[in-house]
């Protein structure tokens, strides 16, 4: 940085430097700016063919990217805006300030709509175009911390009633009313679009929308448009991985349909953002570097005219040099101090203001304030091709709330104001209520004939209707294929060994030739396709490619190459499973953003999806997502020789803890067929506001033919896959036609240890006499939202019939103790405990602890969840019910040389 320093801010020979500037102005006077930077890329060019090291300065200086000359003007009635942003300001004041005066401590946000309420006016007035006849719409990314402003601007339009504005946080009292704290589609499902709240994610969801716009066009599915991603977010925000992380795709695919706002009030939620530094110059670099249009919009019209009277260009240097630490101090302690400690570092900035007063100083306005400045930039941004937009918005957090939080570090926690902040910020904004009523704080709506209500209606009417605004369904009536389509792989393999990975791309390969939906389904891999035996999608339907191929691929001769298309239907996000989630979220929800319903498949590695992307997952169920996540090498013993931070274990208790998830860890293909056919029937045909979770593993077994009359089972959670052919005799042992009294046990198991379960009957038939009823249960989450909802309504209904939990049911005539393994923790199929049949000892084998790297047969040895753990725990279950001897247990551990004194695995 020193040299960089040395370089550009050390002038050896100033008069020649001057001549050099003054050649330029001369070319800019008579050919243009465009000429000018033609010139100066060619004489860098010519100084480092010479061998001249000449670093790339990213940053501009500390002032407005366009000229006040170059500003497009803004039209409409300025003087009117400024009045309904006042009103919209008041009344999302008010709402805040209402609800912290009930009791229960609600919380809530002013000051950070405070610092955005121009960023959003404008935007609403003159930019944010409505789904409508004539346009898709466009899509806002609203702040998360600025709803209040945004329900205050429906209030002014009469889309939310005033009693609905004192049900702000109040969503359970408001019984279907309330105002949800943050955008949650979930909960408001016909106004809110995105989820943005969880800090970093609105960026990264908004990259991906606009990266799938291009993809739903290029392949034809949407005719090719003009609108636009507005996301918002502040400077603080930008901190979160997230938040930048994937710039470099927006730039590297020259999304024009993308325009960042990011709300540089200087402040995150406990001090400076950058208070040593500037965090404006800091984000210029970052998006320029990563090829976006940035824009800063510093400075307000009131510093035009000292920034056109610094012919010596003092006050330029002056900006670059404070930092915002002091810029944050200006602010807080106004106009004289910002003389003392600004404009008199320097004579030539003393004299610039000496006839301005503390007042004038005060009112220096910046440029995120002001809205001919952001209406410029807005401008500028629609009209930028090839490349997405960055808008760096200067502002004051806690604007106009005076001494109560203006540009002060406490600003964020800001829920109430007294009554002189209350009536400053009522005369700072000119707001018609009187002394008298002040205390009740008020909302103030000038009547629905008013001149800013007619006005505000106008603007919207120009732009195709009120926003926000969110489309619950898709209009297309698509038809799912029966399960009949998906013979391939309900009938088995016979002597061939597949995976249910193989299972599952043989299931989407079907799909992907339905007449229907078959241009519908996007695949999503983070990089490793041909680890999930997907290649074959590569010459097939092709890796979407927004420029088409230009290169011939190293492996062209080959049958599978590696083939990119403009029109690829396989969205490939490179090594990032947030990446992949954001695309799939993009595509899980393009019924509702743009009127076409997609059935997105995104495969990962299972230890990388909820486990890494698990906030996006969750807003993937708040933003009401319709597709399949499908966790691949799933289980901890199934990815054998990678180890500790590969094996899955727990993927699906996260998973179950989301409401609308479906999560199904599968053993056969046959159960893959029933799961996708079910899933998609319900997501594309019946639009229910569902997605799926999909567990299936590398491992290669036969796979038998679909037992009759399983579909029901497989999609509940749990069906019999093996009669032993013993009924229950009411003590655990069985009685079978023809066979001796011997005692019965009923195994469970999912995923690959399932064919565990199945050896261990195998074993416990052939080494004890004892027999084993087999269940394979899909999805123990299922089974447990089954059991506490029928226990639930019981305990409401205590006077009716009494439901029975599904797996109670299949239990409760069945004979001797259960025993559950599976490739997951204990608590994975703990969850069913409280719905085993009274009387029955359960026991739940799992693979608790650290992963680690050996072959499956060691690893399921270690863990305790082979077949051989599992006969030994079901005749320990059957000696404790006195059903056999504790000597058969003990040449159980002999026979099946297990080791009674090996460290838990939990601990090691």
């Amino acid at each position: 940085m020193d040299q960089l320093d040395d370089i550009l801010h050390q002038d050896i020979d100033p008069t020649e430097t001057k001549e050099w500037i003054e050649s330029l102005n001369a070319v800019i006077s008579h050919d243009g700016t465009e000429r000018a930077h033609y010139l100066l890329e060619k004489m860098v060019d010519s100084t480092r063919r010479a061998g001249g090291y000449l670093p790339f300065d990213p940053t501009t200086e500390y002032v407005n990217t366009i000229a006040p000359q170059n500003e497009a003007k803004m039209p409409g009635d300025a003087t009117m805006e400024w009045r309904i942003r006042s009103l919209i300001r008041w009344n999302a004041m008010a709402m805040v300030v209402r609800a912290n005066r009930k009791p229960g401590e609600l919380g809530g946000h002013i000051a950070s709509f405070a610092s955005s309420a121009t960023l959003y006016d404008v935007g609403f007035n003159h930019f944010w175009r409505a789904p409508s006849a004539d346009h898709p719409g466009d899509l806002v990314f609203h702040q998360g911390h600025s709803s209040p402003g945004v329900y205050a601007r429906s209030f002014l339009e009469g889309r939310i009633a005033e009693e609905q504005m004192d049900l702000f946080r109040m969503e359970v009292a408001g019984k279907g009313r309330g105002l949800s704290s943050y955008p949650h589609p979930w909960l408001m499902p016909d106004y809110w679009q995105v989820p943005t709240v969880s800090m970093g994610l609105g960026p990264i969801q908004a990259i991906y929308q606009a990266q799938f716009w291009k993809y739903l066009e290029h392949r034809g599915l949407i005719p090719k448009s003009d609108r636009k991603i507005w996301c918002f977010m502040g400077d603080g925000e930008t901190d979160e991985p997230e938040s930048l992380g994937a710039i470099s795709l927006a730039g590297r695919e020259g999304l024009d349909n993308l325009i960042f706002v990011i709300n540089c009030n200087l402040q995150r939620l406990d001090g400076p953002v950058r208070g040593n530094g500037k965090i404006i110059q800091e984000l210029e670099g970052v998006f320029r570097g990563a090829g976006w249009n940035a824009i800063k919009v510093v400075w307000g019209s009131y510093w035009d005219p000292l920034l056109a009277r610094d012919t010596s260009g003092t006050l330029r240097k002056l900006m670059m040099e404070t930092v915002d630490g002091e810029y944050q101090a200006c602010k807080a302690f106004g106009g004289k101090y910002t003389r003392e400690h600004f404009f008199n570092k320097y004579p030539e900035t003393a004299q610039l203001v000496a006839n301005l007063s503390d007042d004038d100083i005060w009112r220096l306005n910046r440029g995120g304030h002001d809205p001919h400045k952001v209406y410029a930039a807005y401008h500028s941004a629609v009209n930028t091709k090839g490349m997405p937009t960055v808008i760096l918005a200067k502002t004051v957090k806690g604007y106009g709330m005076g001494a109560a939080g203006e540009s002060q570090n406490p600003t964020h926690q800001q829920k109430k104001l007294d009554a002189d902040a209350v009536r400053h910020f009522r005369d700072r904004f000119n707001i018609p209520v009187s002394d008298d009523k002040l205390g009740d704080v008020p909302y103030f709506h000038p009547g629905k004939d008013s001149p800013e209500v007619q006005y505000m209606l106008e603007r919207r009417a120009a732009l195709g209707g009120s926003l926000p605004q969110r489309r619950r369904k898709a209009d297309a009536k698509l038809k799912a294929p029966e399960l009949s389509a998906f013979e391939q792989i309900t009938k088995g393999t016979g002597e061939r060994e597949i995976s249910t990975t193989m299972a599952l791309v043989r299931g989407m390969n079907l799909l992907l030739r339905d007449k229907q939906l078959g241009e519908r389904v996007v695949p999503i891999v983070a990089d490793e396709a041909r680890t999930f035996g997907m290649e074959g999608m590569f010459r097939q339907i092709g890796i979407y490619a927004p420029f088409g191929q230009k290169y011939r691929p190293q492996d062209a001769d080959q049958l599978l190459y590696y083939r990119e298309d403009q029109k690829g239907q396989v969205l490939q996000e490179g090594i990032s499973e947030a990446g992949g989630m954001g695309a799939w979220m993009a595509a899980a929800t393009s019924y509702s953003i743009s009127n076409v319903a997609m059935l997105p498949f995104f495969i990962y590695y299972s230890m990388f999806g909820f486990q890494r992307i698990g906030d996006l997952c969750w807003a993937a169920g708040d933003m009401r997502a319709r597709g399949f996540l499908v966790g691949g090498t799933a289980g901890r013993t199934t990815l054998n020789g990678e180890g500790l931070q590969h094996e899955d274990g727990h993927s699906h208790l996260m998973s179950g803890a989301i409401p609308n998830v479906k999560s199904y860890d599968p053993t056969f293909s046959y159960e893959v067929a029933v799961i996708l056919q079910d899933g998609t029937r319900r997501m594309m045909q019946e639009q229910e506001d569902i997605y799926y979770y999909l567990t299936v593993m590398n491992e290669n077994y036969q796979h038998p033919d679909m037992p009759a009359g399983c579909e029901e089972g497989i999609i509940k959670g749990m069906y019999l896959f093996r009669d032993c052919g013993v009924s229950t005799n009411g003590n655990g042992n069985g009685k079978g036609k023809g066979k001796a009294k011997a005692p019965c046990v009923q195994l469970l198991g999912s995923g690959t240890i399932l064919r565990e379960v199945i050896a261990a009957a195998e074993l416990l038939e052939k080494d004890f006499g004892v027999h084993a009823d087999i269940w394979s249960c899909p999805s123990f989450i299922e089974l447990r939202r089954d059991g506490f909802d029928a226990e639930r309504w019981n305990r409401l209904h205590p006077e009716a019939e009494q439901r029975v939990p599904y797996v109670t049911g299949l239990l409760q005539d069945r004979a001797g103790p259960v025993i559950a393994a599976t490739d997951y923790v204990r608590e994975f199929a703990d969850q069913i405990r409280a719905f085993i049949p009274e009387g029955k000892r359960y026991t739940v084998l799992g693979t608790d602890g650290f992963g680690r790297s050996d072959t499956r047969a060691h690893l399921r040895d270690f863990f305790e969840v082979d077949r051989y753990w599992i006969a030994h725990a079901a005749l320990a279950s059957l000696a404790k019910d006195g059903l056999v001897n504790a000597k058969d247990v003990a040449r159980a551990i002999k026979e099946y040389k297990l080791d009674p004194e090996k460290p838990n695995p939990l601990t090691v």
